[in-house]
Formats: C-alpha cells, sequence, structure tokens
C-alpha cells in the first residue's frame, strides 16, 4: 500500500471538496498547485464519486501490535509468549507472521501495509449479485431513463420485493465506480448526460444557465464574419495556477492583441473591468465582442450598457469559433505558463508582452505587424 504524508492526504481530501462544490478541474488545479489533468486522472480513477474512508477493523491488529511482534521475533520469543503479552492467542501471531515474510523476514511496517492492501477487497455490488435486477436496470436504461427515474419505478412495480429495489446512487456508483463490467460501457451512452466520470450538479447546472439570454455568434454582423472592417473582437481568460487569470482580447481584422489584468472572475466585477478597456478605445473599435460561455460574462447585459459593444457567444464547447484568440493563447503560452500564477503579473507586464506580439510580423496580414494593420485599417475609416 501506498503511504500518503498528512499533507498529501489533506489535498486529497481538499480536492474532492472543491469537486463536490463544482468548480472547473481548472479552477481546482490552481487552487491545489496541480495540472488540471492530474486532477482529472485523479477524480476519473474513482468515477468523479468520493471514495468512502476506510477503516481497520475493530479486531484486526494495529501496527503497534505488530511492532511488538516483530520485537518478539527479532528478539526469539515464542509465539506463544508474544500473544500472552498482546493478549492475542498464538495461532494469530503464527499466521500473521506466516503471511508476511515468515520469521526471517517479518517486518512490521511492511506487515501493516501488506494487510491494509490485501483488505481493499470491495463487496460485489447489489447489480452484479442479482441478474433480474441488472437486466431490468439495463433494459431501462437503454430506453433513456434516468437511474432515479429506473429507482421509483421498480419500488412501485415490485413493491414486496426488496431485492429489486435500488437506490439511483446506487445505479450510478455500478455504472462509474464499483464495477463497471456489470454494464456495458456502452450503458453509460443511454444517460442524459453521458461519460464515465461523475460531476456535480452545481457545475452541471453552471454550465446549462450560466450565460442568461446570451445573442449566438451566428448573429454576429458579416462584417465581422468576413474581417472587413476593424473593431470586432474576440475575448478569453487564459487562466494559470492558483485559480488565477488574465483576460485576452484579439482584433479579428489586425490580430491587434489586448491584455488585461482580472481581479476578479465575479460577473459584475469582471464587465465593469472590461467595459473600462474597452472604452479607452476609438468609437470604430468598439464594434463586437465574441466571447465563450464562460460564466464571467454572466453579466454581459452590464457589459454592453457600460460600452455600447454587444457581445456573441460561441456555441458550447466550441473554441474553434473564436480561432484568432484561440491562436494568440498559444503563442502567449510562451510568456504565461499554466502553472504560473497570472496574478503575480501586473498590468505594466502584460503591457509589454502584448507589444511584442503587436509588433511580431504576420504571414497572415502580409508580413506586416498588427499594430501596424491596425493603423492603416483604422486610418481608411476615418
Amino acid at each position: 500500500m501506498r503511504v500518503y504524508p498528512a499533507s498529501a492526504l489533506s489535498r486529497n481530501q481538499e480536492m474532492w471538496r472543491l469537486w463536490a462544490s463544482g468548480l472547473s478541474l481548472e479552477d481546482i488545479g490552481g487552487a491545489l498547485g496541480k495540472p488540471p489533468g492530474s486532477i482529472y486522472m485523479a477524480a476519473a480513477s474513482c468515477g468523479g464519486i468520493r471514495p468512502q474512508p476506510r477503516q481497520r477493523a475493530s479486531a484486526a491488529l494495529s501496527q503497534s501490535e505488530r511492532e511488538e511482534i516483530s520485537r518478539g521475533v527479532a528478539s526469539g520469543e515464542s509465539m506463544r509468549a508474544i500473544g500472552r503479552r498482546l493478549g492475542r492467542c498464538a495461532s494469530t501471531v503464527s499466521r500473521e507472521i506466516a503471511r508476511n515474510g515468515g520469521i526471517d523476514s517479518y517486518r512490521a511496517q511492511a506487515a501493516d501495509e501488506a494487510t491494509w492492501a490485501r483488505a481493499s477487497r470491495p463487496k460485489q455490488c447489489k447489480l452484479g449479485r442479482l441478474p433480474r435486477l441488472r437486466l431490468e436496470v439495463a433494459r431501462k436504461l437503454k430506453l433513456g431513463w434516468s437511474p432515479e427515474q429506473i429507482s421509483r419505478r421498480l419500488r412501485a412495480e415490485h413493491a414486496l420485493d426488496p431485492e429489486m429495489h435500488v437506490s439511483h446512487e446506487t445505479i450510478y456508483r455500478t455504472l462509474f465506480v464499483q464495477a463497471r463490467g456489470v454494464f456495458r460501457k456502452q450503458l453509460t451512452e443511454h444517460l442524459r448526460r453521458s461519460g464515465y466520470i461523475r460531476r456535480a450538479r452545481k457545475l452541471q447546472s453552471a454550465h446549462r444557465g450560466g450565460i442568461v439570454d446570451p445573442i449566438s455568434i451566428r448573429e454576429r454582423p458579416a462584417e465581422a464574419e468576413d474581417r472587413a472592417v476593424p473593431g470586432h473582437w474576440e475575448g478569453d481568460l487564459l487562466a494559470g495556477g492558483r485559480s488565477s487569470h488574465i483576460a485576452t482580447l484579439v482584433e479579428r481584422h489586425s490580430r491587434f492583441v489586448i491584455l488585461m489584468k482580472v481581479k476578479s472572475k465575479d460577473a459584475n466585477e469582471f464587465a465593469d473591468a472590461l467595459a473600462r478597456k474597452i472604452r479607452r478605445l476609438p468609437s470604430e473599435l468598439r464594434r463586437s465582442l465574441t466571447w465563450d460561455r464562460g460564466t464571467e460574462m454572466a453579466s454581459h447585459k452590464r457589459f454592453t450598457v457600460a460600452s455600447d459593444v454587444k457581445v456573441y457567444f460561441c456555441d458550447p464547447r466550441s473554441p474553434w469559433q473564436r480561432g484568432s484568440n484561440e491562436n494568440t493563447n498559444g503563442l502567449l503560452r510562451q510568456y504565461f505558463p499554466k502553472s504560473a500564477d497570472m496574478s503575480a503579473y501586473d498590468q505594466k507586464y502584460l503591457n509589454k508582452i502584448a507589444e511584442r506580439l503587436n509588433g511580431r510580423p504576420r504571414e497572415t496580414l502580409n508580413w506586416k505587424t498588427p499594430a501596424e494593420a491596425l493603423e492603416a485599417s483604422v486610418a481608411s475609416t476615418t
């Protein structure tokens, strides 16, 4: 068994607490100083469901007793003598030594870890033990029923047969954790939220309802789509360590970059700060803004009132619809690694990096720089 130091155990507990609160992988990783991929792998190993804490059985030998056995073996004591001192049967001591290397190799720490590991044999789940119940649950899953609908219907249809009763949580645990071999993996595809890892309801709700009355990217003016005139922007947050971010804005016509320090992801605070930044631009450069579905833009109406710039939202999970911004964020990773604490950079440094990118010739601009392209386009519209 792997033995974790106290700090690692506390980090593990904190990870599950944040996971249950519905935070994103990026936010959890930032809070713990770990990459999002590590958080995902740790959660996925348990199907996204926090494992129950393990406890040592009251009748089992403790580590201190094993240390007494180890000292007794080293001093040549008999099994009976060791057992009398511990208040245990000699046969208990004998079996303990035999299954953990024998008299010549017995070590208390190794024996305790090996016993803990051997004890990790999960009880077969209810759906694995009862074929009739399993087939009925599988049939209803294929019909598109949710686990809660299945659970309640089975209790109604088999009121006098407890073996046909199963909670919706048990169905979820069977699908995601306990015995994926019990159900074919394809059965999870029939869940309304398919996949092999369970997320907190809070996060699911945030994804569904974080943006109220969004204006679809399909309603964006044609001049923004074909990059015909300047003033149409794409925006996003570039995430770093410890749940820190900077805002990135890219002008579609010239690929001109603006970076903005973000003090908070609170929707109202972010809307106000972004509006102040946009209002500094000339009026001909304030036509539209395209954003993803991040909840930092939940107050988009407030932003529009303050800046007179409409916000258009990409389709869910469609970052390619903000291609210029995505490409620029990739370039920015040279200066802002994912593990970096973005709050450590001041606005002066962000301006310096933006200036560096805006002074770099781009093939897509016929080897002009974004600054030159923006200056020329603004001059042509005035």
